[in-house]
């Protein structure tokens, strides 16, 4: 079948036609981020004729994911989330040239990444991840599609398109405490409406067509299918160089363990386990050596920690733990590492290992 075959349907349209056609076989476009948002946007850009896509997430695919994230079967349980996907599009639409990078993004290979696309498009869950791509698409001059879900509640912008405003004009403190969608539940719905306003975005950066959402923040509920859009301004923020990129980005990555690991240290005085949940998330623990300080109030409460002491950091499933590590690091905090999976990944060790309650 001809490529005018399988995208007849657009080319019929006066805004696409054999030239916006043209314009989507060159384009190349960088998804990070192969979960519920992705889902949503890898098979449409596939299906509508994108030249290039590109895939980066280290995650393998658990069956909790499989509500949200409907291109992965059952049978690719425990595979790569990015070589999964890359399959699904080479099945769906052979013409697009895939590349599955099955890694995590960090600030050592996203500008080698990024350098290499038209537009980078945020299908994260992940703050400090969302500051890293907002910084490295500043350092490369791309624009940044933005997704997020904060239960049955999503939104969409723009960043950086044109030299409007960027990430941090809209969200300039990097100590949000706002939880992911396995900390704070999310419906499959949910992920996939915002996923496919993103790519929606996309295309009309790609042809040069109707409104790009750039100094826009679209908020979408749909429980009651009610949208509103609101305006934003680009901010004074000093500019960021290459140097300071490196120093922020270029550091030691924050180290995780597994609980399993540190089990026999829960009853060592000089081990101290920091909770950063918020205080009416359950389950609750009581270990000996254990203190709570939300996340959102960790920047304050500081002095209560000791810098020379070796610290596990753990929240309800390993995410807001590492923005934690991160931020004790800034301040020359050394012994620090985040529990992975958080207390999700903890319980069942405590209840089969421990006398402790939970």
């Amino acid at each position: 079948m001809s490529a005018s075959n399988r995208y007849n349907r657009q080319m019929i349209l006066p805004e696409i036609g054999e030239d916006g056609q043209y314009k989507l076989s060159k384009a190349k476009v960088l998804v990070i981020g192969a979960g519920g948002l992705g889902a949503a946007i890898l098979p449409y850009l596939a299906a509508a004729g994108f030249g290039e896509i590109g895939i980066v997430d280290d995650d393998d695919i658990e069956i909790s994911n499989l509500h949200r994230q409907v291109i992965y079967k059952s049978s690719a349980v425990g595979k790569s989330k990015a070589e999964e996907a890359k399959l699904m599009i080479s099945e769906l639409n052979p013409l697009v040239k895939v590349n599955a990078f099955a890694e995590k993004l960090s600030g050592k290979n996203a500008i080698s990444l990024f350098q290499n696309y038209d537009i980078i498009v945020d299908a994260t869950d992940n703050i400090s991840i969302k500051y890293l791509i907002n910084d490295a698409c500043l350092l490369t001059n791309k624009p940044m599609v933005y997704g997020s879900i904060f239960r049955f509640q999503g939104q969409v912008s723009v960043f950086n398109y044109q030299n409007g405003p960027t990430y941090r004009c809209l969200y300039p403190d990097e100590n949000n405490n706002a939880l992911n969608c396995e900390d704070a539940g999310v419906t499959g719905i949910s992920v996939g409406i915002i996923g496919m306003l993103q790519a929606n975005e996309v295309l009309k950066m790609i042809l040069g067509i109707g409104e790009v959402l750039s100094g826009k923040i679209l908020v979408y509920n749909i429980l009651n299918n009610e949208q509103q859009k609101y305006d934003f301004d680009k901010s004074d923020f000093k500019s960021i160089s290459r140097e300071s990129f490196e120093e922020k980005y270029y550091k030691s990555e924050v180290e995780e363990v597994n609980f399993e690991s540190i089990l026999d240290e829960i009853n060592n005085d000089e081990i101290l386990f920091l909770d950063v949940r918020n205080e009416e998330e359950l389950p609750k623990i009581n270990l000996k050596n254990q203190i709570q300080i939300p996340l959102i109030n960790l920047e304050n409460e500081i002095e209560k920690l000791d810098k020379n002491q070796t610290i596990y950091i753990f929240c309800q499933s390993g995410i807001r733990s590492k923005v934690a590590a991160e931020l004790l690091q800034k301040h020359q905090f050394k012994n620090i590492k985040s529990v992975a999976g958080g207390i999700l990944a903890m319980k069942d060790l405590i209840k089969e290992k421990t006398t402790i309650s939970i």
